[in-house]
Order: structure tokens, then C-alpha cells, then sequence
């Protein structure tokens, strides 16, 4: 065997749990923490400090905990301290917030409240600065003096003296509350905390996280009337000084816990000293207290087994079970360190039967949790599985020993079923750090925490079996002692630890544990086999054939690495580790076979050996002195043949995985005599079931199954609980084929149990034979399932339930019969009326009602009664709807029964009721709405999350389509789930969000959620960066017009980048000398956005232009001329050798913009960024002046010409939302003097108050006459300058594009070996997984439209230089010179010309537009012909 792994030592593990704790926490660890409380009852208020030594971390930031708190004073070693307290829960309700939402948008948007709300929890609200104290106004002389005085501190105590080296800090918090609603319950007389996660926060300032542990010294002052019981040892009570009313209970715990366990109850309660143990307590209310002595006589028994069974002591000094009124406690049970909590509803008397089971296993699990789960911690978030496995573990053991192996097993297996039945899905993955990451604790609520203990316990179970019974008692011993030494800091436990002591004491080999856990813990999914075997007579020999699945489709949990989903296992390998037995029954005995491997092929074939052998057949031959009748009178020789000459096989049944060693689903398929001979010999409970559940499952039921039920319900030494099974079988078996077996079977049991057979009515009751009393109390409600070939009840059961009802008698009886009434009038809720039972509805009604009328003068035990009778009522309008208007008068009639004065569970009962009723006849969506209103006005927290369990039940029932629940709906379920009200109550927030997911047709989890990510605005900037460098494109989100509203007033800002050319030294220099500094653009936009947002308020989405200027070309000073276009004397490029732009912006509406061409970059490209209040304002002098309204505007302007030609022509391609053109005239040629004489850099902000626009032209107009009297003047020198620039660019231009191209194919060249290079790097990495980047669908698709990007690319530059090409051709033509015989194009002129062309573009662009977003394309040609003038 492998060497055993070597065992971490103490120090290292209560180090390495300190820094996971810290880095958890990110703030402090606490290591002492002391909390005195004075609470008003009658003014439900409480007055209060705590003091806590923690080690401050580095930056002297203390982040604790404290949600809802007043805080007067923060004192750091006796200093006064700044402190900022941040609410954690800030909830407005937005009118209009979720208008027009789809069940998909809201679950999706449930996920983002949700897990927005989660992730809130998770960081401290209090901020505490201990190092800037209030006394004075010297940082650093504070800091002295408070290091000096924890260090005085630290000397007077001996225990902290590594408090010097850890920085340890003495803080003081002096805090009241007033009428809390979340963490401590006020109701009545009586004062109580609850341990949901995260809400210990709410009463008490601490580290509230599920790592942090410290011990604890209570002070708790009440008035002397009440009694204050909490965790710990009581250390004395003390009489007030001020107040002798008053009186003070000091505890101590003295084992570190974490602050969720701890709690604290307030009530003038009667103490129960247990009479077999000093060291346990009972408390209740007086009313109470008969009950309490009859529900906790038994207890002392599971505290003594406990402790032998780990063979240690309690770990806490004394342990405490407090009681409280039903209508307080907000669940049935909290468990605290050294003290449980319960609601009372769980207590009894010696006179109720039905309640004693669950609630002695309740009060044995909480007991449990004490050891594992309180004393002992997981070490990890993720390790919480084992701790609750192992509780549960311990408290099947309980069960094994006191309520028998019968019981124990019986519940195993119901557990077993249900947990492989929804072991589906990854959120049922026990100890996966990317679910608990994600999950924040909240896997451990409801429906779903429950299945994933039992699914703990099950593992735990396996390994029981695996290693022995003792060797998993010796390794949970290990755990205890090593926990109790008190050489060892640390009281935690994980999977890794656990795993290894499974190696070291219980002998299991490495291998078999290296596939057990990955494969059962971080993994789900549990296995699904199906046998059929056959005979061999010859061979002698058992074919069994075994076909194994899994009920997940996919079985491993996937994690998420660096973006990738990964998983440790092969997808294709769906086995198990081990062997399964098979258990093989013979005519000769019993005999196991463990021969049938859990991995490998999913198909086998396995051949088992039967031991026995058949007689062989023998021809009987008549005598010589038999009769002539065949007759014969030796008797006991006929008798002496093998009665095993008569049968086909030797093999009586099969069955596999006898003693549940697997948590696996099985399906045998047998004979039908092999069932009967299980059910009728085997004495395994669970043979018993698994017969019972295949029979009913048969096409067609014979005498033989009915026989053998039946058989099977009279026999007396049968388990009651399969007794009841097989009650509920006959009944599915009663049919015309069997001439109504079942049901005459049943009707026979039940009266020969409990009938007068002189008189034929039914005896007075008497239940002292408990196994035969569960028995009796569900043979009704197996007749009321019987139903006839019309799918109606027969006639006959329901006199039969009619009668039993009438004829109840409990006189003499020494227990309750109310569970007993309960379940008669359960089974009239079963009923299904038809036309021969309808006429004993009458009767039945009048009995209901009857015992409605007698539950108000004496309610019954926890109303059980009433509960039965409101149900049954429901189920009958229901049924009746189509015939019978009962809706109504039933309403009528429950509606008094939710009333505050009516116990809990009646209330939720007739919440049930409505919400059914509405369900039925008005769908779903106002079946919700309804549950809500019943949430907002029910004071019981319990009572709320059990109305919204219905609700989820009810979805998952109906499944309406997503249509059927109205916007309405969906919006309140939002609005809940942010609400206070879902933050006072976990449960009820958890519930909300599970209905919104199954509405979408999704899981009730958090496992499959996305997880919302908020980038930074730098990030952002990142992603919305445009791949094709060709082309200029703006892009902005569209927003409504509310929110444009909302954005108006807030000042929105760009940052502009640009990406340098590669140029040799001569030319940078000689750019440097004519063109503007970009980084004082970047530098100037940044200082605006940090003067306008005011260095505190959040800075609005920023916009980002980069531009790449073109390539260098040989001489730039032949690019630059004076060029006259238009009449206008403007410095600017003669021509440019295809410039390549890329602007990419990403902005709010307030963002304003200029971009315009100098002459002092090579392609004419300047830059600037200003703040504006709504507008965005692109300028470029080569075109005139566009003004676009609309909010969302994508333009793009791809390697544009400027030419000195009346035919010059700019192009424009824009996305926008609206399509207004506003023409504004160029700029006059003093404003162009004017930038020159700036050197080179302008500015230019368009101020329009009531437009909201993009503008693509020259400077602002400045004078118009200025314009008309210089161009003239400039109209001749512009036409010959053009000329010849045009004439020296073009050579230019040529050159240059030779060389690029040369240079381009050089390089392309090389890309594409280091891309071939890289691919077949990449493919020979991940040929062995078998994935492969070229047979993804999505890179495909991706390569596919790459290459379609290109190739357009390409056919524009080729159109651009044809473009070229003609206008060369056009500026030699003597057209030319028809330039001035034009007459001059008014302002009009030129707008009619604009608007004429936009609006053939728009209307070509209406007709074009294929775009998904709805966003509108629109083609704009500007033509700047001859000379225009402002």
C-alpha cells in the first residue's frame, strides 16, 4: 500500500484556517468577543455594548458587521474612533421599473436581484478607522497612543501576549435597537433570536461569516420576571444594583463558535431539570410544561448514547432545549452552541400517538448538530456536507437503536429514492467549490437542502458499509478526541482530512478513494440498472444481463477555469467505483454474489453459479396394487418425492444490492412468482417494499398478487409501515378484473380489527397496539383510493367511510383519537363523486361540519382537526366545480379561519385553500397574486415562506406556458424578492426567486445562473474597441426617453487614444514641429471629467476615440499645401494616399465631441475632446456641416480623398435611430486663420439648445458677407493649386502604395505561418481530449464573417481608387473651368440638395435594412459642388 499522506500539523492548519477565515472576511479576525444586552420587553428596545479583540489588519480598516444597528460610540483601546456605517439593504420601489417583462426576462432578472443582493451580504457595513481617533486632532500621535495603550493592555494579560505581534485591537461598540424585525423576534412576552444565514448581523455587531469562530462571554439584563436563557455555562445570576427589578444572567462559552450559533431566548419560562442528567435543561411556558415532561422523558437516553457511542464527553459544558409559543418561533427549530430552540406545536401528551416519532428524531438530530456542525466546523465553505452528513449519520444511529433497524432502514430507503430521483443537476453536488462559490450558502434551503443531507448521509453510509460499522465508530471517535485536545487550536474538519482518516483507520485503499469522492461528493448524478436474468437448466447457471445509466445526462460537475469549462473527469466514463453484490436466493439458501462491476462497460453480461440442483423427473408408473381409479392407499410414500421435481429452476428470487451498499436506482426484471416468493419470504423490509412497488407496476393483476398483498397486510409480524404499503397496493389493484379483490380485502381487514360482528358497527376505539393503530388509520384512506371502470369511487367505500365517520366512539379510550378523525375526513378528500355516491355527500358535509363547530369551543391538538377538515373541503369544491357551484360558500366559510386569533398552521391552511380555489378557477398568475397579498399581511415567518412552498408547488404542478402570468405578476414577484420583507425572511426571499425559475422552465437554483459581472469603465472601454482599423465608426446605446431625461443634467465626458504610426526619426521630428500633442488632448479630457464629476461622484460611461494615423510616406512635406476648396481659404491636405481611420466611442448622450482634419497631421486628422452638456459634435472640414437628431448614431467614414475638384465628394455611412439633417454652412476663412495662428489645434463646441445632434463639417460660420467677398477673390488660385498638388500627390500617392504593398505582402506572409504554426500547436495540445477549435460552430462562424469583412474591405479600397482615377481624369478635362461660370449655390440651395438626397437614402435604407436591433441604416451622399458659400 501507498504511503499515507502526511498529516498537516496544528500550527500550520489553525494557521492556514486563520488566513482562509481572514482572506474570507478580507478585514479582521476576531479573537475574543464579549456582548451585554439590557432589553425592554415592554418597549421592545435594546440597549447594549460589545468588545472585541480583534487583529487589525495593515491599512487599520476594521469591516465588521452591523446591518440596522444605531451606533452612538466606537472606542478602539479606549479611544474614540471614526467610523462610517452603510446601510446594507436600500430598497425603493421604482414605479415602471419592470413595464414589459417575459417569464425568461424576469427569471433572468431574479438572478441578477438575487445574486446583486447575495453578494451585498457579503461585505461589511461598518468601517471602522483605528487610527484616526476623535480626542485629537494628530493622526499620528493617536496611532502612538493607542499602540501604547494596547500594548498596556496586552501586558496585564498574560493569555494575549501575541497580541503585540498580531496588532491586536480592544474595540468597543455602544449600539441600541428598537423594534427589530430581522435576527431577534419580538412577540408578546417573549424575546427570541433565529440563526438564518446571515442575520446574526442584524442584533449584534460582529464578524458574521461562516469561518470565523471566537469564544464569547453574554451578559444579558432582563426584567426579574423573565428569564434570559443563552449559550454557554450560566455562570451566576446577579440582582440589578439601580434596579432590583431588574436581574442580570452571565454565560461563558469557552469554545470558540461562530456568531450564527449564537442565540438567545427571553420568557417568563419554568425550568425542567432533567431527572437522569444534571448537565441537561428543559424550558417552556407554564402552559406548556405537562407537555414538556412527556415529550423529554426519553431524552437522557440519546444524550448518554451519543456521548458512548463517540466515547467522549459533551463538548460544551450543559446543554439546554428551549421551547417557545408556536406563534413566535419563525421555524420549528434553531440550533444554537450548547442550546436548541423549538417551536412548541412539536411537544406532546401521553394521550397523542402520531407526533412522538419525528419529534424525538427532531430533538436527536439537534443534539447531533452540537457535535458536528457547532463544535466541530467545516474547514471550508465547501466542506459543509460532511458535518451535516455526519449529524445525520449520527441520528440514524439514534434510530437504529431506540425506534429499530426497521425504522432506520425503512427511512433510508424512501431517502435513497428521493434523492435519485432529483440528483440531476449540479446544485446537487456536494463539494464542488465552483456551486459554493456561487451558491452563497444558499443550497442548504428548502426542498433542496434537505435532499442534499440526506444525499450526505447516504455517502456516509457507503462508507460505512465499505470499511465496517467500527472502524467508521473509530474514525468519528478520532475526530472528537483530536477536537477536545487542547493542544490544538483548531476545532475544523474537511473532506481532504476526513479522506485521509478513511485511508489511515477504515483501511481503504487509495485507489478505490481516488475515484470514490470526485465521483460521489464533487459529482452528481447517481447510477440507474436494469437487470433481466434468465436460466440455464443445462449449465446449471444464471445469465444476468445489466444495462447501467445514470440519472443525469451529464454526469460530472463542470468547473469554470479562466473562462473555459473543464471538468476533471471524462464525460464518456459513467462508472462507479466497487462491485455491487448480487444476492442470489436458491432452493438450498442464500448466497452473494459480489460480482458485478460499477465501471466499465455500460452493457454486461454476467454469469452466477447456482448451487442448488432440481430432482430429476421421474415417470411414475402405476403399481401392481393400485386401484382401477388411480387411486392409492400408501399415502406417505406419494409424499416422500422431491416437491422439486415440479419446478423450472432452482432460483426462488434475485436481488441486488441487498444491504444498500450503493445509492443507486435498480429495476430487476423477474418473474412474477420470484416477486410474491420475495414478498412472502423475504424478511428484509426493504425486499419487501421493492416487491410491493413491482407488483402494482404489473399490466395486469392476478389473484396471485392480491393474495399475497393481502397476506401481507394480516400478517401481524410484518412492519407496520410495509403493512401500509401493501394496504395502498390492494387498493390500485382493485378492479373489475380481480372482481373488486382489493377492496372486499380491505373492508374484511378493517372489520375484523375493529366491528362488532353481533351488531356490525364499529367497537369503541382502542389504540393501545400501536403498530396495528398506524395500520387501521389508513385502511380509509386506502378504500377512498378505489375506483371503479367509470373512475369513480364505488359506492360501496364510500358508505363504508360514511359509516366510520357516524359511528366514531373514543369513550374509554386512554389516547386522543383527533389524528385519528383526521385521517377519516383525509379520506373523504380522496373521494372522487360519481352518480351512485353522490347521495352520500349530504351526510358527509353535515359530519365536516359538525366537527368544524366542535373544533371552535375545544381546538384540537395543533388544530389537526381543523387543518383535515379545510383540506378535505378544498378537495371537494375542486372536484365538483363542473357540477356543483361550492366555490363560493366555501370561501364564505374558511375565510373566518384566517384570522390573527387562529393558530398558525390553520391560518396557512386557508391560505392553501384560497390559493387552490383560485388556481383552479382563474389560473395561476392570479393564484400568485393572491399568495402575495396574503405574504404582506401575515405576521408569521414561517407562515410566509410555507404560502410561497405552495406557490412553487403549484407552478411545478400546473405548468402554465409563459404567457398565462401577466407582467403585472412577474413585477410584484421582483419586487418582493428586493423587498425588506424578503430580507427579514431568507426562506421567503430563496422561495420568490425558485417560482421565477420554474416559471422561465428553468431549475429552482442558483447553480445555473450566470453570475452578473460589473466591469470597470476602463474594461469596458476595452471590449468596445473596433477590430477593422479601415473604417471610423461611432457607436452609442439607445436609451428611453426616461432615462434620457434622468442623464440630462449630468455632464458626459470622452477619452481619445490614438495608436502612432511607425516612422523613422527624420519624419517624427518633422511631425512633431507642425502637429498638435495628442496626450494633451487625453490629459485635458481626463482633468474635465475629474472637475466635473467633483472627485466624488460616480463618473458616467467615458467615450474613447482612437485613431491610427496612415503609414509614413517618403516626403509628408509634399502632402501639405494651401489649397482653396470652396471658395475658402483653409490649409489642408492636396491629397491623401488612402488614410485609414478608426474611431470607436462609447458614450452617453451628454457627450460632446470634435473631430476635424488639420493640416498639420499627415491625412488632415485632428483630435479633441470637450465636455458638453447633450451633444455629440464630429467635425471635419473637407465636407459641410451635417446635423443628425437621434440617440443612437453609428457613422462610419472609410478612406476618404480630399480633392480641390468641384467634384470633390465625401462619403458618409450612419446607423442611426431618427435621421434629421440640420445643414450648417462652413466656416469663413478667418476662422481658419485663426487655428493656424493656434498652432494647429481648435476647439469647436456646437451649442444648440433644443437639438440634440452629430455634425460632420467645417468650423462654425462666423460672417457671411466676410465669406461671399473672398471667394471670389480666392476662386482662381484655388483651381490651379489644385492642379498641381493633385499632379505631385499622385506620384506620391503611387510610390508610397508600392512600397506599402511590398511591405504588406512581406508581412502577411509571415502572420500566416505563425498562425499555421500556432494552430497546429494548439490542435496537437487538445487532439487528445478529442476537441478540436475547427469543428466549433461558433469559431466557424466567426472565421466565416472575418473573411467576409475582408473581402468588402477590399472591394472598397479598389472602388476608392477608381474614384481616384476618374477624378484625375475630370481635373485635366476643360469642364473644369465650368467651375466658374457657375453661379454660387445659396444656403437654400444646398439644404434642398441635402435633404433630397437624404431622404432617397433613408427611404432605399428603410427597404435594406436587415439589422436585428431594429435600428435604422441610412446611406448619405453630400456632394460639395463648385464653389458653396455660407
Amino acid at each position: 500500500m501507498a504511503k499515507p499522506k502526511k498529516q498537516k500539523n496544528e500550527e500550520q492548519k489553525g494557521a492556514g484556517t486563520s488566513n482562509s477565515t481572514s482572506a474570507t472576511t478580507s478585514y479582521v479576525l476576531v479573537r475574543h468577543q464579549k456582548l451585554c444586552l439590557a432589553i425592554d420587553m415592554d418597549n421592545q428596545r435594546i440597549y447594549g455594548h460589545t468588545e472585541l479583540k480583534v487583529v487589525v489588519p495593515e491599512n487599520g480598516i476594521i469591516g465588521l458587521y452591523a446591518n440596522g444597528m444605531n451606533i452612538d460610540n466606537i472606542f478602539v483601546n479606549g479611544l474614540p474612533v471614526h467610523f462610517t456605517l452603510c446601510p446594507q439593504h436600500v430598497y425603493s420601489k421604482e414605479e415602471r421599473k419592470w413595464l414589459s417583462i417575459t417569464c425568461i426576462d424576469a427569471a433572468e432578472a431574479a438572478g441578477s436581484v438575487y445574486f446583486s443582493s447575495l453578494e451585498r451580504e457579503m461585505a461589511p457595513d461598518l468601517l471602522i478607522n483605528c487610527f484616526i481617533s476623535l480626542s485629537s486632532e494628530n493622526g499620528i500621535h493617536n496611532l502612538v497612543d493607542t499602540e501604547e495603550v494596547g500594548k498596556i493592555e496586552s501586558n496585564h494579560n498574560d493569555a494575549n501576549s501575541i497580541s503585540q505581534q498580531e496588532n491586536v485591537r480592544l474595540v468597543r461598540i455602544e449600539y441600541w435597537l428598537e423594534k427589530p424585525e430581522v435576527g431577534v423576534h419580538f412577540m408578546g412576552s417573549t424575546l427570541h433570536t433565529n440563526n438564518q444565514i446571515r442575520r446574526a448581523r442584524c442584533w449584534f455587531p460582529c464578524v458574521d461569516c461562516s469561518l470565523q469562530r471566537c469564544c464569547f462571554d453574554l451578559e444579558f439584563t432582563v426584567d426579574s420576571k423573565y428569564v434570559a436563557i443563552s449559550n454557554g455555562t450560566l455562570l451566576y445570576q446577579v440582582i440589578g444594583k439601580d434596579d432590583p427589578r431588574s436581574k442580570t444572567y452571565v454565560y461563558c462559552v469557552n469554545i470558540p463558535v461562530n456568531p450564527q450559533f449564537i442565540t438567545l431566548a427571553v420568557a417568563p419560562f419554568e425550568v425542567h431539570p432533567d431527572r437522569h442528567n444534571v448537565t441537561i435543561s428543559h424550558m417552556s411556558m407554564p402552559s406548556n410544561l405537562l407537555k414538556l415532561q412527556c415529550t423529554v422523558n426519553f431524552f437522557h437516553n440519546v444524550f448518554s448514547y451519543y456521548e458512548e457511542y463517540l466515547e467522549a464527553p459533551f463538548p460544551f459544558g450543559s446543554y439546554k432545549q428551549v421551547f417557545i409559543d408556536s406563534e413566535v418561533a419563525s421555524a420549528s427549530s434553531f440550533v444554537g452552541a450548547s442550546m436548541s430552540i423549538f417551536s412548541s406545536h412539536i411537544l406532546f401528551d401521553e394521550r397523542v400517538i402520531d407526533q412522538v416519532i419525528s419529534t424525538r428524531i427532531k430533538l436527536a438530530h439537534a443534539l447531533a448538530r452540537q457535535w458536528f456542525g457547532i463544535f466541530i466546523t467545516p474547514e471550508t465553505a465547501t466542506d459543509g456536507w460532511l458535518l451535516d452528513g455526519l449529524a445525520g449519520f449520527l441520528t440514524d444511529i439514534f434510530i437504529k437503536r431506540y425506534l429499530g433497524n426497521n425504522e432506520a432502514r425503512y427511512r433510508r430507503y424512501k431517502a435513497n429514492e428521493e434523492v435519485c430521483k432529483a440528483d440531476v443537476e449540479g446544485s446537487t453536488a456536494l463539494c464542488s467549490s465552483a456551486a459554493a462559490a456561487d451558491l452563497y450558502e444558499t443550497q442548504t434551503i428548502g426542498v433542496l437542502g434537505k435532499l442534499r443531507s440526506w444525499k450526505a448521509v447516504a455517502i456516509l453510509q457507503m462508507l460505512e458499509k465499505q470499511m465496517g460499522p467500527e472502524n467508521f465508530r473509530k474514525i468519528l471517535q478520532r475526530i472528537i478526541h483530536k477536537a477536545q485536545d487542547i493542544t490544538h487550536t483548531s476545532r475544523t474538519l474537511g473532506t481532504k482530512e476526513f479522506r485521509h482518516f478513511a485511508n489511515k483507520i477504515g483501511n481503504l485503499e487509495r485507489p478505490f478513494l481516488k475515484e470514490f469522492f470526485p465521483r460521489w461528493v464533487e459529482s452528481f448524478g447517481c447510477p440507474v440498472l436494469r437487470m433481466g436474468l434468465s436460466y440455464n437448466k443445462r449449465r446449471n447457471m444464471i445469465e444476468l444481463a445489466v444495462l447501467r445509466g445514470c440519472t443525469s445526462n451529464t454526469r460530472f460537475l463542470p468547473e469554470v477555469t479562466g473562462g473555459t469549462v473543464s471538468s476533471k473527469l471524462q464525460t464518456g466514463d459513467i462508472g462507479w467505483p466497487g462491485m455491487m453484490s448480487v444476492r442470489v436466493y436458491e432452493l438450498d439458501g442464500m448466497y452473494d454474489h459480489p460480482s458485478l462491476p460499477m465501471a466499465g462497460d455500460t452493457c454486461q453480461l454476467l454469469e452466477i453459479q447456482c448451487h442448488s440442483k432440481l430432482a430429476a423427473r421421474r415417470i411414475q408408473r402405476p403399481k401392481k396394487g393400485s386401484k382401477a381409479d388411480g387411486s392409492d392407499d400408501n399415502l406417505e410414500a406419494a409424499a416422500t418425492i422431491d416437491s422439486r421435481s415440479g419446478l423450472e429452476s432452482p432460483l426462488l428470487w434475485l436481488r441486488a444490492d441487498p444491504e444498500m451498499e450503493y445509492l443507486a436506482e435498480i429495476n430487476i426484471h423477474q418473474p412474477l412468482q420470484m416477486w410474491i416468493n420475495q414478498l412472502e419470504r423475504d424478511k428484509d423490509i426493504v425486499a419487501q417494499l421493492q416487491a410491493i412497488d413491482t407488483l402494482c407496476t404489473f399490466p395486469q393483476f392476478s389473484f396471485a398478487i392480491v393474495n399475497a398483498l393481502n397476506n401481507c397486510l394480516m400478517d401481524s409480524k410484518v412492519f407496520w409501515r410495509v403493512r401500509i404499503e401493501s394496504a395502498f397496493a390492494l387498493a390500485k389493484t382493485a378492479r373489475e378484473e380481480t372482481d373488486w379483490a382489493g377492496l372486499t380485502y380491505l373492508i374484511k381487514f378493517y372489520k375484523s380489527r375493529r366491528f362488532d360482528p353481533d351488531i356490525g358497527l364499529p367497537r369503541p376505539n382502542d389504540f393501545r397496539d400501536f403498530p396495528e393503530y398506524f395500520v387501521l388509520e389508513a385502511i380509509p384512506i386506502a378504500i377512498a383510493m378505489v375506483r371503479g371502470c367509470d373512475g369513480k369511487s364505488p359506492p360501496e367505500a364510500v358508505d363504508f367511510i360514511l359509516q366510520l365517520l357516524k359511528y366514531n366512539d373514543n369513550s374509554g379510550n386512554p389516547y386522543s383519537d383527533v389524528y385519528w378523525l383526521a385521517g377519516l375526513v383525509d379520506s373523504i378528500g380522496k373521494i372522487d363523486f360519481g352518480q351512485r355516491s353522490i347521495h352520500a355527500l349530504p351526510p358527509l358535509l353535515k359530519r365536516i361540519d359538525r366537527l368544524l363547530q366542535f373544533e371552535r369551543l375545544m381546538p384540537s391538538y395543533n388544530g389537526v382537526l381543523t387543518v383535515s377538515c379545510i383540506r378535505t373541503l378544498t378537495q371537494i369544491a375542486l372536484k365538483l366545480s363542473h357540477f356543483v357551484p361550492l366555490q363560493e360558500d366555501l370561501e364564505e366559510l374558511i375565510k373566518p379561519f384566517q384570522y390573527a386569533n387562529m393558530q398558525w398552521r390553520v391560518r396557512l391552511e386557508a391560505a392553501k385553500a384560497f390559493i387552490n380555489l383560485e388556481a383552479h378557477k382563474n389560473g395561476l398568475d392570479v393564484a400568485l397574486s393572491l399568495a402575495m397579498r396574503f405574504i404582506e399581511n401575515e405576521p408569521s415567518l414561517r407562515v410566509q415562506a410555507k404560502v410561497l412552498m405552495h406557490c412553487l408547488y403549484l407552478c411545478q404542478v400546473k405548468k402554465d406556458s409563459e404567457n398565462s402570468i401577466n407582467c403585472s405578476t412577474l413585477a410584484s414577484l421582483l419586487y418582493l424578492l428586493e423587498s425588506y420583507k424578503a430580507f427579514v425572511n431568507v426562506t421567503l426571499r430563496h422561495q420568490t426567486f425558485c417560482i421565477l425559475q420554474i416559471l422561465a422552465g428553468r431549475s429552482p437554483t442558483l447553480y445555473h445562473i450566470p453570475k452578473p459581472k460589473i466591469l470597470p469603465i476602463s474594461a469596458k472601454s476595452r471590449d468596445a474597441k473596433v477590430r477593422d482599423e479601415q473604417n471610423v465608426e461611432i457607436s452609442a446605446k439607445s436609451i428611453d426617453a426616461e432615462v434620457l431625461g434622468e442623464q440630462r443634467a449630468k455632464p458626459g465626458m470622452m477619452k481619445i487614444r490614438f495608436s502612432r504610426p511607425h516612422v523613422s526619426d527624420e519624419e517624427q521630428a518633422h511631425l512633431n514641429s507642425v502637429a498638435f500633442n495628442s496626450s494633451e488632448v487625453v490629459k485635458e479630457a481626463d482633468t474635465t471629467i475629474s472637475s466635473s464629476s467633483g472627485g466624488h461622484e460616480r463618473k458616467l460611461p467615458a467615450l474613447k476615440v482612437r485613431i491610427k494615423p496612415p503609414e509614413a510616406v517618403e516626403d509628408v512635406g509634399n502632402l501639405i499645401g494651401i489649397t482653396p476648396v470652396g471658395g475658402l481659404d483653409q490649409r489642408m491636405p492636396a491629397v491623401c494616399p488612402v488614410a485609414s481611420s478608426s474611431v470607436s466611442v462609447d458614450a452617453g448622450l451628454g457627450v460632446a465631441a470634435v473631430l476635424e482634419r488639420s493640416p498639420c497631421t499627415p491625412g488632415g486628422q485632428a483630435v479633441e475632446a470637450v465636455a458638453g452638456e447633450q451633444n455629440v459634435c464630429l467635425t471635419k472640414e473637407v465636407a459641410p456641416r451635417l446635423c443628425l437628431n437621434g440617440s443612437q448614431i453609428n457613422a462610419s467614414t472609410s478612406s476618404v480623398k480630399d480633392f480641390q475638384d468641384s467634384r470633390t465628394a465625401n462619403e458618409l455611412q450612419c446607423t442611426a435611430d431618427s435621421m434629421n439633417a440640420v445643414y450648417v454652412p462652413n466656416c469663413s476663412m478667418s476662422t481658419a486663420k485663426k487655428r493656424e495662428n493656434s498652432g494647429g489645434r481648435s476647439m469647436d463646441v456646437v451649442d444648440l439648445q433644443h437639438n440634440r445632434y452629430v455634425s460632420v463639417s467645417g468650423e462654425d460660420c462666423e460672417d457671411r458677407s466676410e465669406q461671399n467677398g473672398s471667394h471670389q477673390r480666392d476662386l482662381e488660385s484655388h483651381q490651379l493649386i489644385g492642379q498641381s498638388a493633385l499632379l505631385t500627390a499622385e506620384a506620391s500617392a503611387e510610390k508610397s502604395e508600392r512600397q506599402e504593398g511590398n511591405r504588406k505582402s512581406r508581412k502577411d506572409k509571415e502572420e500566416k505561418k505563425d498562425k499555421k504554426r500556432k494552430r497546429v500547436d494548439k490542435d496537437q495540445k487538445h487532439g487528445a481530449d478529442g476537441h478540436h477549435k475547427h469543428d466549433d460552430p461558433e469559431y466557424l462562424e466567426r472565421k466565416r464573417r472575418k473573411k467576409e469583412k475582408r473581402r468588402q474591405e477590399k472591394e472598397q479600397l479598389r472602388l476608392q481608387k477608381m474614384m481616384v482615377k476618374e477624378w484625375s481624369a475630370d481635373l485635366q478635362k476643360p469642364e473644369c473651368s465650368s467651375m466658374q461660370r457657375r453661379s454660387e449655390p445659396t444656403e437654400a440651395n444646398s439644404l434642398q440638395r441635402i435633404s433630397e438626397t437624404m431622404e432617397t437614402s433613408s427611404v432605399q435604407s428603410r427597404m435594406e435594412t436587415t439589422d436585428v436591433s431594429s435600428v435604422q441604416k441610412v446611406r448619405i451622399k453630400i456632394r460639395n459642388r463648385g464653389s458653396s458659400n455660407c
